[in-house]
C-alpha cells in the first residue's frame, strides 16, 4: 500500500505543476505565492523580475506595508550587500536575523524602515541559472517572528523549478506580434531620494502597466525607482551592474530603463530615468537569454539577424554548414520556431 503524501509533498507537487503549467510571469509568481504560504507563512513580499543581465528590478509585485516610503525602501534595498540578491552565489536563500547573528539592528533597511513595521525577520530569494539573474524575492514576518532552516530548505526547493518558469515566462512574450509602439523615449527626473520630480508627457502609461493599482490611485514609477537605486549603488561601490533594465509591456514589446546622473555624481544632482523601447541589439541578447540559446546557439542567431546566410555563418564561426544547421535547429527547438524568418521576428520584434 502507498504512503499517503505529506502536506508538505502536496504543496511541492502543485508548485511543480504551477511551473509546468506556464502562463505570464506576473500570473505564475501569484501562484507560487499562494502555495509558498502554506509552508512558509509571510506577512509581506516584494517578487522583483530583473533584467537577467543587469540583475536591475523592473517588473516588482508586492504587498508591503511600506508603500507611503517605497523610494526610500527601494533605495536602501540597493545600497546594501548584506543578503542582497547580487551576492548570494553559493546559496540562493539567506535570512536577515541569521546574517544580523540576532541583531537586526546591524541592517541599515532594518534600521531605518523596516523597524517602523515592526519586522522581525526577511528572507531573501535570488532565482538565477546559467542564463541569468530572472527574479529575486523577499518575505517578511512581523511581530517577532523569524524564519527558520525548515523554511530556508523549503524555498530552496522551490529556486530551481520557479526560476526556469520565471525564464520561460519571459520567452513566451517573444511570441506575442508587437501590436504597440512607444512613441519616442519618455523622461521621469527624480531627486536623488528618488521622488518624483517631474516627467514627460506619457510617462505614466507605461509605468502604470508595469505597476497597476488595484485602488485606482496615482502611478507607482517602481521600475523607475530600481533603476535610479541601481545608479546610486553604482556611486556607492556596492555594486557594479550598470543601471539598466530590460521589461516587458504588453503584446510583445520590451523597454529598456536608464538612469543616469544630472551632473556629476558627487554634487548630489537629480537623476533622469527615460524610458525607450528596446533596440535590436538589446532585444536580441535578451531574446537568446530568455530561450537558454548556448553561447555558439546564440552566436548563430546574432549572425543570422545580420544578415549572414548559413555559408558566411559557417565561414565567420569557423565551422562546418553542417554545425551551423545543427545549431540552428537547437534554436528552432528553444524558441518555439521552425523557420529563419518567424526566429528573427521573434527575437527583433519585426
Amino acid at each position: 500500500m502507498s504512503r499517503p503524501r505529506s502536506r508538505l509533498e502536496a504543496v511541492r507537487e502543485r508548485i511543480e505543476r504551477s511551473c509546468a503549467a506556464g502562463g505570464d510571469a506576473r500570473t505564475l509568481r501569484v501562484r507560487l505565492l499562494a502555495e509558498i504560504r502554506r509552508v512558509v507563512p509571510f506577512d509581506a513580499y516584494a517578487w522583483v523580475m530583473t533584467d537577467p543581465e543587469t540583475t536591475v528590478g523592473a517588473a516588482p509585485l508586492a504587498d508591503v506595508p511600506a508603500l507611503p516610503e517605497l523610494p526610500a525602501l527601494i533605495r536602501l534595498r540597493y545600497s546594501t550587500g548584506l543578503n542582497r540578491w547580487t551576492t548570494l552565489a553559493e546559496d540562493p536563500v539567506a535570512l536577515l536575523a541569521a546574517a544580523t547573528g540576532g541583531d537586526l539592528r546591524r541592517s541599515r533597511l532594518w534600521r531605518e524602515v523596516l523597524s517602523r513595521y515592526d519586522v522581525s525577520d526577511a528572507v531573501s530569494v535570488v532565482f538565477r541559472d546559467r542564463f541569468g539573474c530572472w527574479a529575486f524575492l523577499e518575505l517578511w514576518r512581523t511581530r517577532g517572528a523569524t524564519f527558520g532552516p525548515a523554511d530556508a530548505a523549503f524555498l530552496r526547493d522551490v529556486v530551481v523549478p520557479a526560476t526556469e518558469a520565471l525564464r520561460r515566462s519571459q520567452a513566451r512574450t517573444f511570441a506575442e506580434p508587437v501590436t504597440a509602439r512607444l512613441p519616442g523615449p519618455l523622461v521621469l527626473l527624480l531627486s536623488p531620494d528618488l521622488e518624483v520630480i517631474r516627467q514627460t508627457p506619457g510617462t505614466s502609461d507605461p509605468l502604470r502597466v508595469l505597476q497597476p493599482r488595484d485602488d485606482g490611485g496615482p502611478t507607482v514609477p517602481a521600475a523607475a525607482y530600481n533603476v535610479a537605486a541601481q545608479l546610486l549603488a553604482v556611486e556607492a561601490g556596492v555594486d557594479a551592474h550598470e543601471p539598466r533594465a530590460r521589461v516587458h509591456l504588453a503584446g510583445g514589446l520590451w523597454l529598456t530603463l536608464r538612469a543616469a546622473r544630472l551632473g556629476p555624481a558627487g554634487d548630489g544632482g537629480d537623476i533622469a530615468v527615460t524610458i525607450e523601447q528596446c533596440s535590436p541589439a538589446d532585444r536580441l541578447a535578451l531574446f537568446a537569454r530568455c530561450c537558454g540559446l548556448s553561447d555558439r546557439e546564440a552566436e548563430v542567431l546574432g549572425h543570422l539577424a545580420a544578415g549572414a546566410d548559413t555559408r558566411v555563418v559557417a565561414e565567420q564561426m569557423f565551422v562546418s554548414a553542417h554545425t551551423v544547421q545543427d545549431h540552428l535547429k537547437n534554436v528552432f527547438e528553444k524558441s518555439g520556431t521552425r523557420s529563419r524568418r518567424a526566429l528573427l521576428a521573434r527575437a527583433l520584434g519585426s
